[in-house]
């Protein structure tokens, strides 16, 4: 029984939306900008009890973290409050929170490494969304930003995201091996979404 959703997305390819629509659909609980809420909350974060932190804390994987807990650039969620953690503790705090959150059940997770910190749960579906650069271009541009930003954007985030997990999972970006579906958004939120719904009801109805 899948009790599980994770989405992994490129930059742009609308994965967050996805996951948005698709725990609707299954009146499932949905965890993105959640998972930052909740990091913060367990990590007690404050600048004056963490700030000797600072110093530590490399540039390169300051911003590889950036862009993990941000989880969704489309929504640009404010993490100012983590600023002052470094990396090795903000995955620390990440991967029990997710693990807990896989633990209740009926959810969707977004992103954050979720497909290869359950990627033994049998009770997990892994999803991996993608798009040609035309279309993440057109998606991008939509939710306001200038082709100039959305191009950079679309050259680096991807690149960060799999330094982030090669560095912190020793794996490549994306293991295809550890998805269950990978799918063109290309071809409509919708069909993305009954493709997902199909493939689970399949799954489920397994002997």
């Amino acid at each position: 029984m899948i009790r599980i959703v994770t989405i992994e997305r490129e930059y742009g390819a609308g994965g967050a939306v996805i996951a948005e629509k698709l725990a609707a659909r299954l009146g499932w609980k949905h965890w993105d900008a959640e998972i930052t809420a909740e990091i913060a909350r367990q990590a007690h974060v404050d600048q004056s009890s963490i700030e000797r932190l600072e110093e530590r804390v490399d540039p390169l994987f300051y911003r590889l973290m950036k862009v993990f807990m941000r989880g969704s650039y489309e929504r640009s969620l404010p993490v100012e409050n983590l600023d002052y953690l470094d990396c090795e503790t903000l995955v620390t705090f990440m991967s029990r929170v997710i693990e807990n959150v896989a633990a209740d059940g009926n959810c969707v997770i977004v992103g954050r490494g979720a497909p290869y910190l359950l990627r033994d749960r049998s009770d997990a579906f892994h999803v991996f969304i993608y798009a040609t650069w035309e279309e993440k271009m057109r998606r991008l541009r939509e939710t306001g930003k200038s082709e100039k930003e959305a191009t950079e954007l679309l050259e680096s985030i991807d690149h960060e995201r799999a330094t982030f997990v090669k560095t912190y999972f020793g794996k490549d970006w994306p293991t295809r091996q550890f998805y269950h579906l990978m799918l063109n958004s290309k071809v409509g939120d919708e069909i993305v979404i009954r493709t997902i719904l199909g493939e689970i009801a399949a799954l489920s109805a397994l002997p």
